[in-house]
């Protein structure tokens, strides 16, 4: 995963690079409106976020969600077993549940995930059904975690570095959503794809 997250990031300044090198803007300002995001035709690996990054937050990835992805995740809580966490996992169609304190949605206590699963329940040998989901999940203290304002590379560099594939999303009020790993490659995927139509468009006289 990391290496395809590495991929996708170089394509799309290799591309840049490429075009740029074939084509002569005679106006620096001209150059400026057209490539606003790019500063330079060499590919700078350590720079990425200042090569069209910068204008993408976790704040557009639950928008581009829908309301379900604002206040109403999937969740569940400390005393509910891990089998009925798990179960709910399967019904949904995801990997991670929030784990939420008894009687109120807003606070945080921890996240589950298959891993914690997988490590704590299965390989163990204990029960998922007289097991409950607080002892086992990753708890608050220990959660990696983003604002809406966090930039999307930012977050994937946070999730690549520190191996997961889930991160919740706080704000001043509380929790308010969670994106995936799949979320934020999403987003870079179609941030390129945006850049490349305009390169395109360049190409082809649109400009």
């Amino acid at each position: 995963m990391r290496g395809a997250i590495r991929s996708c990031l170089m394509h799309g300044i290799a591309v840049k690079s490429a075009v740029l090198n074939r084509v002569s803007v005679a106006s620096p300002v001209l150059r400026s409106s057209l490539f606003p995001r790019y500063e330079s035709a060499q590919p700078q690996p350590t720079r990425m976020e200042e090569h069209g990054f910068e204008s993408t937050k976790i704040a557009d990835i639950l928008k581009a969600k829908g309301k379900g992805a604002d206040g109403s995740w999937l969740w569940c809580t400390m005393d509910d077993s891990v089998y009925e966490a798990v179960k709910s996992m399967t019904q949904h169609n995801v990997g991670a549940l929030v784990v939420v304190k008894s009687g109120d949605q807003k606070s945080l206590a921890g996240i589950i995930t298959e891993r914690d699963y997988l490590r704590k329940i299965i390989i163990q040998g204990r029960s998922s059904k007289s097991t409950k989901v607080g002892d086992i999940m990753t708890e608050e203290n220990k959660l990696i975690t983003v604002t809406p304002d966090t930039k999307v590379l930012q977050a994937m560099q946070l999730m690549t570095e520190n191996r997961i594939r889930h991160i919740p999303v706080v704000a001043d009020k509380g929790m308010i959503g969670m994106v995936s790993i799949g979320d934020v490659v999403r987003a870079v995927v179609s941030e390129h794809r945006e850049e490349l139509n305009r390169l395109n468009a360049f190409i082809q006289g649109g400009y």
